[in-house]
């Protein structure tokens, strides 16, 4: 195919690849809202719940630089085709499993095609899209995977509301479909015209550092964050990633060059990308069970709540690149970061009963707040690389998506569950060890001891339960708010306002 027809048909081709990521969006989300019916199916623990999360994001962002290496240099639409038919074959397959194990492995193959969809669509687009263009288009490809991520809730409510659980998998399968029949004509290939040797050691370091330390810090809660397995993976990560920079730094083809972080546009914009991400899966793992479990709100009921999300995110990643032209990258992400401190500070004031209003106006703001630093963070991320690395630079722009949302998941996560715990435990006391446990574990775990109580006593230990879990949600969503207003002072004090075009330099 030539220049011209590609240039084109570029927009026709962003919405291929904007379908493509909103696949990507919708499972990070639907899952969530599923977690209790899941636990219920599979008689799940509070871990299992945590690792059908983040077993894929784990996977996901381990595998993405190898995979948007791969993509520079065999194509980068080939590697979009790839990931399409794995993740539509490993939805697919949900029909076959039986138990939580297996569930957790089909994550993990979903995780390997997210891993090859991802950094393909931004990738493309930046070899596409001439400069004075990449950052509407790259406000319209966050734009669309922000309605992914805000739609997921409220989509597998709907499907759980009529069908089995496994129907919150199978949408994906027409989706991916779609996508790929739409992209083998719309859709160009590119490729890094000299990529060098593969870095087969670089993909193995970076993969096994992100997956000893991810697994150690989910694990803590469970097996003491003292204990010698949880210290042992620790050190390992460190000893991992150590290893992969002195690597990285010696040989001649590295898959990540490390240069790259020099550039603040790249380095700070891939630390503002990390912060919203750990910030957003963090609040929507807790808020999910929150809604359920301490407010009893049905999977549909609490999907429909997020689906302000959808719209905040949409307005503000769409439109972002305007305050961009008249403030400056700097202010805008810097803004949407003390936005995001203030909206997650706020779940520290609410009661066990909050109005309905509330929490709509919190899921909207929440979703402004993160669109306005998505789409320029990554358009500064983009812009500050060779178009021949767009593949590898989209690749780490999408690590530290995942990366954040699968520790904002597994720290957050396991904060708030060691401070519901502590609350819990003197309401749990008269119990025997084993009903103990189960209370102490999880929200989900005090419920179903509840409902198998006398009534007085169970009726107490539900609102018990309710009100340690609100307190912990406070405190846990206070933390990131804290780390928020952090990297807002960054971004402030370290990030260009501006890209100079006729340069590629920050200005």
């Amino acid at each position: 195919m030539t220049a011209l027809p590609i240039y084109e048909n570029r927009w026709k081709m962003l919405i291929v690849l904007s379908l493509s990521m909103m696949i990507i969006g919708l499972d990070n989300t639907i899952v969530n809202v599923a977690l209790p019916t899941l636990q219920r199916q599979f008689a799940a623990s509070a871990a299992d719940l945590q690792w059908i999360v983040d077993a894929y994001l784990l996977i996901f962002a381990s595998g993405l630089l190898t995979m948007g290496t791969i993509g520079d240099r065999y194509g980068r639409k080939r590697a979009l085709q790839a990931g399409l038919v794995l993740f539509a074959s490993a939805s697919m397959a949900v029909v076959l499993i039986g138990n939580v194990t297996q569930l957790i492995v089909l994550r993990v193959l979903m995780g390997l095609g997210a891993a090859l969809i991802m950094p393909a669509t931004l990738s493309i687009i930046t070899n596409v899209f001439p400069r004075e263009e990449r950052g509407r288009a790259i406000g319209i490809w966050a734009g669309t995977a922000a309605i992914g991520i805000g739609l997921g809730p409220l989509t597998g409510g709907l499907l759980l509301q009529v069908f089995a659980w496994n129907s919150v998998f199978l949408v994906n399968v027409p989706v991916a479909v779609v996508a790929l029949l739409a992209g083998m004509r719309l859709v160009p290939d590119s490729r890094d015209p000299e990529p060098g040797s593969f870095d087969l050691l670089g993909a193995i370091l970076s993969a096994a550092a992100l997956i000893t330390f991810v697994w150690a810090v989910i694990e803590a809660p469970s097996r003491g964050w003292a204990s010698a397995p949880i210290l042992t993976c620790f050190a390992a990560s460190l000893i991992l990633a150590g290893g992969f920079i002195f690597w990285e730094r010696r040989v001649v083809s590295p898959m990540l060059n490390l240069t790259f972080f020099s550039n603040p546009r790249f380095s700070i914009g891939s630390l503002a990308i990390s912060t919203i991400f750990f910030s957003l899966m963090a609040g929507i793992f807790a808020l999910t069970q929150y809604l359920q479990f301490a407010r009893g709100y049905s999977a549909l009921q609490a999907g429909a709540t997020m689906l302000p999300l959808a719209f905040g995110l949409m307005l503000s990643a769409t439109n972002s690149n305007r305050l961009v032209v008249m403030l400056g990258t700097k202010w805008v992400v810097a803004s949407g970061l003390a936005l995001l401190a203030v909206v997650l500070s706020s779940t520290a004031l609410w009661t066990t009963a909050p109005s309905i209003a509330e929490i709509l106006i919190w899921w909207f703001v929440l979703g402004l707040a993160m669109g306005s630093v998505m789409a320029p963070a990554t358009d500064s991320v983009m812009g500050s690389v060779p178009l021949a690395k767009a593949g590898v630079a989209s690749a780490m722009n999408d690590v530290t998506r995942q990366v954040g949302g699968a520790l904002g998941v597994a720290v957050i996560g396991s904060l708030i569950d060691t401070i519901y715990a502590s609350h819990i435990s003197s309401v749990a006391a008269h119990l025997s060890p084993m009903l103990r446990g189960r209370v102490e574990a999880s929200i989900g775990g005090a419920n179903a001891v509840a409902a198998h109580l006398p009534s007085g006593t169970g009726a107490h230990l539900h609102s018990s339960a309710a009100a340690a879990y609100t307190t912990a949600l406070g405190y846990g969503l206070i933390a990131t708010a804290f780390l928020s207003l952090i990297f807002s002072g960054v971004v402030i004090w370290k990030l260009p306002s501006h890209h100079d075009i006729s340069t590629g330099s920050p200005a």
